[in-house]
């Protein structure tokens, strides 16, 4: 089920524009896919680590560049995903949880669009459910490997998406030290360990770069000084969470690099975010809470109560940081996915358990259900013009297995009884599954930068009244585009670069229809110290670059203002468009 709802019509996929062009630039030239060149020179990386973009490059490289080329490594990593999760689960809560809690990731509409999709998280999301695995066995077995290994896959989701993938290193610490055999100090020595090898894997890349001469590498985008950790631990670390905008020889961050909206302690149940991922935040509360209490009189090493810590530790975590960060995409929540799966599946299946032994704790099975079949309900409401059928659906189904459980006595059927809790699990799983299998349709996935599921989203809006939103794909150049390349390209007159432009915004079009150098100036921000005015005229005046592509959407630089004031601008007739738009194309042949 996960492989059809993430790869159906992947050949249509809307990829990140940004991403994708670096990808198509990765995938044709290896020395820009080592350094994560924006372009296929290599003249200025992209403002984060590449791992993520490997895999994609790779696949454009093998399969050719197509946007299915992008999406397919997403897919295989979403069900990836869904497979150790369910693997994961079992070893830790039984066959029943693993199905549940594999069910659940499957059908979370955050999941199933961002799956689709070409940017970083699916993959730190897997990586970091490969770690959590490797926890669980290290703390059911004691053994010094799949500590190791844990700290392995955290070093590697580093390179998928930076800090982000140490957010969890104090819940595995802690659990890990709370419930793992052994002394209390041969666990923290083996802490120790795993801590240094995760931090060797993660900053791997970073010493590659610090270490390769600037000459011979890419410029470091989101960095003042052309460094990889200014650009790792200031722009994308220190700055995400209001600190200064410069911190750590950090590029300051502009509305095209930093989202403001989704933030607070109650992002995750706003309109908008809540129903990409909320829908089964109170069934994992309530199997976090009672899987902890309920097992207090077990032995410090007990494992399902390890992983109830696990599984709840990982969502209170991320809860805090996205609340206090000074903004998020939707999106990133997709990372709270498999924690919050895990906990419904052992919640369930533990609930499950408590109803056949009988006793108080025989309730919680279906007030839990109920609950987050009231929560569905509450979700939905803003959005119930959206399948309207839905709501009374789940309603009943809930009703159906919520008092089909309660009233059940000794002489209830074993059939009726499990009826009535597939009834139950089913009302759980329909509202989320409607707007996952939604976003199948395009109208409800969202933008090619923010993709989210259903009828939410400034994407959604614009196609609602009556707009469009902007193809992207790989070697599908608009009518205008392709004017524009054709004139370069018979003008450029045997120079390195195609032209230069003025943050990868101008260039991100041109670099997904075709792979050739292309200059980016100021990268993503348009802020980023590259070139400057001297290192582009040395630039002009050698020959290698003739055109220059300016826009009004960017600050201006010392670098545009020397185009400006050196170049001749030219006319939009003369390569084939009517108006010049947000762009003005500068010839800088009479400047040499």
């Amino acid at each position: 089920m996960a492989a059809v709802l993430y790869g159906w019509g992947i050949g249509h996929a809307a990829v990140h524009p940004y991403y994708s062009a670096a990808v198509r630039s990765m995938g044709t030239s290896w020395h820009a896919f080592v350094y994560g060149g924006l372009d296929p020179s290599g003249s200025i990386t992209v403002d984060k680590i590449p791992g993520a973009l490997w895999p994609q490059a790779l696949s454009v490289r093998v399969f050719g560049a197509h946007a299915w080329a992008v999406a397919l490594p997403q897919v295989v990593q979403g069900v990836l995903t869904v497979a150790v999760l369910h693997r994961t689960v079992r070893s830790w809560a039984g066959p029943v949880a693993a199905l549940i809690a594999a069910a659940t990731l499957t059908v979370t509409p955050v999941a199933v669009v961002l799956d689709r999709h070409s940017i970083p998280d699916t993959l730190l999301t897997l990586l970091l459910v490969c770690a959590a695995g490797a926890l669980h066995k290290a703390v059911r077995t004691g053994r010094l490997l799949p500590l190791l290994t844990c700290a392995l896959w955290v070093g590697l989701a580093f390179q998928a998406k930076m800090l982000q993938a140490w957010l969890l290193l104090p819940v595995f610490a802690a659990v890990y030290q709370l419930a793992a055999p052994g002394t209390w100090v041969r666990r923290a020595r083996r802490l120790a360990l795993a801590g240094a090898v995760s931090f060797a894997v993660s900053v791997t890349w970073l010493l590659l770069v610090w270490a390769t001469p600037a000459a011979h590498r890419p410029y470091v985008d989101g960095s003042t000084d052309n460094s990889p950790w200014s650009m790792v631990f200031g722009y994308n670390g220190v700055s995400r969470f209001g600190g200064s905008q410069h911190a750590l020889g950090a590029v300051a961050g502009t509305a095209a690099s930093r989202t403001t909206g989704n933030t607070g302690w109650t992002m995750l149940v706003n309109h908008t975010v809540g129903p990409q991922i909320a829908w089964f935040l109170p069934l994992a509360a309530l199997a976090a809470v009672t899987g902890v209490l309920w097992r207090a009189g077990m032995p410090r090493t007990d494992p399902l109560r390890a992983g109830f810590l696990l599984w709840g530790g990982w969502v209170l975590l991320h809860v805090l940081v996205f609340s206090l960060s000074s903004g998020n995409h939707g999106y990133y929540t997709v990372v709270l996915a498999p924690a919050l799966a895990a906990l419904a599946g052992g919640g369930v299946a533990g609930f499950w358990v408590e109803y056949r032994a009988g006793g108080p704790r025989r309730a919680a099975l279906p007030v839990a259900l109920g609950v987050t079949v009231l929560w569905s309900a509450v979700l939905h409401a803003p959005h119930r013009a959206f399948a309207p059928w839905l709501l009374p659906t789940v309603l009943m189904l809930g009703l159906c297995g919520v008092l089909g459980l309660w009233a059940a006595g000794p002489r209830s059927t074993r059939r009726s009884v499990k009826g009535a809790l597939v009834a139950g699990i089913v009302a759980t799983l329909l509202a989320p599954a409607t707007w996952a299998v939604a976003s199948l349709d395009p109208s409800y996935a969202g933008s090619a930068m923010s993709p989210l599921a259903g009828p939410v989203g400034t994407a959604y809006t614009t196609m609602r009244e009556g707009g469009t939103t902007a193809a992207v794909g790989l070697n599908q150049p608009s009518a205008r585009d392709t004017a524009l390349l054709g004139y370069l390209t018979a003008h450029r007159g045997g120079a390195k670069y195609l032209l230069a432009t003025q943050a990868a915004y101008s260039a991100e079009p041109l670099l997904r229809a075709r792979a050739q150098p292309v200059l980016v100036m100021g990268g993503f921000t348009g802020l980023t110290p590259f070139p400057t005015a001297s290192g582009l005229s040395a630039l002009v005046t050698s020959h290698e670059l003739r055109f220059a592509l300016l826009t009004s959407k960017r600050p201006a630089t010392p670098a545009t203002a020397w185009i400006k004031s050196h170049c001749a601008h030219v006319l939009p007739r003369v390569y084939g468009r009517t108006s010049e738009g947000n762009f003005r194309l500068y010839d800088c042949a009479t400047a040499r």
